[in-house]
């Protein structure tokens, strides 16, 4: 917008308090009216200025018309800051905070008034002080990122993302740190619920899988090993001068006891009795023997003599994350050698696998969201969360993987 301004004449005006009653046409009542009509483009244009729709004004002078562009044009900026559903923050080098939208001031729950000027750091816990430090000495024109709980005016944890961007020096060497601070209550409300719905997912499954074994076991196991019987009695009434008929019996002997191996090895993976009846030491020790049978990598266990007797829960997430891990290793790892470290200290159960295969670039591997092997780790993470605990994946090309896991034991009840 462009706003033509006349400034008034220069010296001090005095105007009686009330209306002035002159003659009409008197040469003095027509001054006084323009006066008035330029005393009103006047404040017309100071308002306009102020609220920030002016961008330049046009001045008439001696010399012809002049543009000035006034610094007033970045307001429109600052409405759209104002207006924007995160909150935004500028800061002195020592912490001080210069402005703050009205958003940042609802979301520590504190007049506006009382967050300009203050320190930021009384919105902060000790930890995320220390957290937040260095990433504010090497925040750059790139900005950085992080998340942690900002401590609200009635002392409630609000969860938040805050990206700090360094801004150019204003004088007197002055840097001012800028910051977008986003509220994550509703992002952490959706997670939990993600959450919730995938450890429920897990012991659907779960359920799911015992059936089924139970009924391979109970059923299908059964009728193969009564037909192997049957096929063994063929096999046994038949002379050698039967020739081909007793050599196609014989095969089909042997291929029907093949077929019983197998969906025994089915059955005891969907839900591995060893896990029930001796303990995860046995059932890792029986899954790592089979393991190595069918596909010829060797699994070492190193430490045996875990002997505490686990919460079923955290049992079947360590057998599941190991079963997964194999599975990686036979697909992808081309491995020749894995070890198994499982362990109990402080009350937290940690079991480490690592492979000698050839490992992976992390950062390549979760561009490809759509990867089988993406999906062995996601479930694994979900398996280790279920539980209450933390896994962690180190790899690189060429150095194998080691996938970590930590569960801590419930408190007990007194």
């Amino acid at each position: 917008m462009k706003t033509s301004g006349h400034p008034a004449p220069p010296g001090p005006r005095k105007m009686a308090p009330g209306p002035t009653l002159l003659p009409a046409g008197d040469p003095r009542e027509v001054e006084l009216t323009a006066l008035r009509a330029r005393l009103a483009i006047a404040d017309e244009t100071l308002r306009a200025i102020r609220s920030g729709e002016v961008d330049s004004m046009v001045v008439a002078g001696k010399q012809g018309d002049k543009i000035f562009t006034l610094e007033g044009a970045g307001d429109a900026y600052r409405l759209l800051i104002e207006s924007m559903n995160e909150g935004a923050v500028t800061l002195t080098a020592n912490k001080m905070i210069l402005y703050a939208n009205r958003c940042f001031a609802r979301m520590v729950k504190c007049p506006l008034e009382q967050v300009t000027g203050s320190s930021f750091r009384r919105f902060l816990s000790v930890a995320d002080r220390e957290s937040l430090r260095p990433l504010m000495k090497r925040a750059s024109r790139t900005g950085a990122k992080i998340q942690l709980e900002l401590i609200t005016n009635d002392g409630a944890l609000l969860p938040v993302q805050i990206s700090v961007h360094e801004l150019s020096q204003e004088g007197f060497n002055r840097v001012t740190i800028s910051m977008v601070v986003t509220d994550l209550t509703e992002a952490h409300r959706s997670e939990k619920l993600l959450r919730a719905l995938s450890h429920r997912v897990v012991q659907v499954q779960e359920t799911e899988r015992a059936r089924v074994a139970l009924d391979l076991h109970d059923n299908i196991t059964q009728l193969l090993c009564a037909v192997l019987f049957q096929s063994q009695a063929l096999v046994d009434s038949l002379s050698p001068g039967d020739g081909p008929a007793k050599e196609t019996a014989t095969r089909l002997h042997t291929m029907l006891g093949q077929t019983a191996d197998e969906v025994e090895r089915i059955s005891r993976d969907l839900r591995p009795n060893t896990l029930d009846q001796l303990g995860l030491v046995a059932a890792l020790l029986t899954a790592g023997t089979q393991f190595t049978k069918r596909v010829g990598v060797s699994v070492e266990l190193l430490d045996k003599s875990l002997n505490t007797t686990l919460p079923a829960n955290i049992k079947l997430a360590l057998y599941r994350i190991f079963q997964e891990a194999l599975c990686n290793v036979e697909k992808h790892a081309h491995a020749r050698h894995v070890t198994v470290n499982l362990s109990l200290k402080a009350r937290i159960v940690r079991m480490t696998v690592k492979d000698d295969g050839i490992g992976f670039d992390r950062a390549e591997h979760a561009a490809r969201r759509n990867g089988q092997g993406v999906l062995g780790l996601l479930g694994m993470s979900e398996r280790a969360t279920s539980a209450g605990g933390v896994l962690t994946v180190k790899s690189g090309p060429r150095v194998g993987t080691e996938i970590a896991v930590r569960i801590p034991l419930p408190i007990p009840v007194a």
